[in-house]
């Protein structure tokens, strides 16, 4: 267990206990796998994890596009209070139906962005992608049907904007927040599913994304983060050559705090060598390094506020609040 992720224990039972944003029977210990914990709500309250001009309006968005919420219950979010998925639904769907100010958020990191493009239903960030096809081959449920966010690759979110030179893109985002990793291979699955022979046909391809010539073998990709990497690399490189949404490019952007130091581990013995963090040991195995960018949350919050628009103000405050860590490169 990492230590930013102690931290935010306190700090977010902390905040339940003394912001206005939620009810008193809301402040109870939540039980959490079969065990009472002070930084968990109750069940019966989860919604209120969220932001709350988004407590209607994302569940009900999740349930219309059969979203699965991690950890969550009757299609409610989460009742963790430290969910890296109720952190990535509260930063980023409040821009839903804000394109101007979403444009403000990513431009200083794609400062090619001319116009953001809906994605689906008519808002500008969506969530759990997992991409129109079955690129990636990853097996299906016996009903036929793929689930967002559940047993297979899904980015955390997406977006779509329109460059300067009229090219349209993709953005699958990986959101990270107290995730931290051990040394533990993935190559195995715990069924005794051989991983690699899933994704062996995309390694294989003469357009892999990963540059094979300084990797040492395809089987030290599969420890975490590595393992999450190459699938969102694998699934944006397949959405690019279908040209899914019309799309002439997709990419990844991976948001991190940077103050969770935990998630730099490299964990795969055979990437030691590569570099000093995994995020530096990714970049290093792009072949275009271009499809690949990561960025801290706290820059990105700090992009924001700086140009504090009006119209996100009410979620300044309570971004600010809930994540205090996110001011200090603001």
């Amino acid at each position: 267990m990492g230590k930013f992720l102690e931290m935010e224990k306190d700090s977010q039972t902390g905040f339940k206990q003394h912001s206005p944003y939620f009810l008193d029977n809301a402040r109870l210990d939540g039980v959490y796998r079969k065990k009472s914990r002070p930084f968990c709500i109750p069940l019966e309250f989860s919604e209120q994890n969220l932001f709350p001009e988004i407590r209607q309006s994302a569940p009900a968005f999740f349930k219309n596009h059969g979203i699965k919420w991690h950890d969550g219950h009757n299609g409610k979010p989460s009742n963790h209070l430290c969910s890296s998925q109720v952190f990535c639904v509260n930063f980023l769907f409040p821009f839903a139906d804000k394109p101007d100010a979403l444009k403000m958020l990513l431009e200083p990191v794609y400062p090619e962005i001319s116009t953001m493009l809906p994605v689906e239903d008519g808002i500008f960030v969506s969530f759990e992608w997992i991409g129109e096809r079955n690129y990636l081959g990853e097996k299906i449920a016996r009903n036929g049907k793929r689930t967002r966010g559940a047993n297979f690759t899904s980015a955390d979110a997406v977006v779509v904007f329109e460059r300067n030179d009229t090219k349209r893109q993709i953005v699958l985002i990986e959101w990270k927040y107290t995730e931290a990793y051990g040394f533990s291979p993935l190559k195995i699955a715990s069924s005794g599913t051989d991983r690699t022979e899933i994704y062996r046909h995309l390694f294989d391809l003469d357009d892999c994304p990963v540059n094979k010539e300084i990797l040492p073998s395809f089987e030290d990709l599969f420890y975490e983060p590595f393992y999450q990497f190459m699938r969102q690399q694998f699934l944006a490189n397949e959405m690019e050559k279908a040209h899914e949404m019309g799309a002439d490019l997709v990419s990844v952007l991976h948001i991190a705090p940077s103050i969770n130091t935990d998630f730099q581990k490299i964990t795969s013995p055979g990437l030691k060598e590569l570099g000093s963090s995994a995020i530096e040991v990714w970049k290093k195995l792009q072949i275009n390094p271009n499809k690949f960018v990561s960025v801290t949350t706290e820059e990105l919050f700090g992009i924001i506020s700086k140009q504090n628009p009006p119209e996100i103000a009410p979620w300044m405050e309570y971004i600010s609040k809930r994540y205090p860590w996110l001011s200090k490169d603001s």
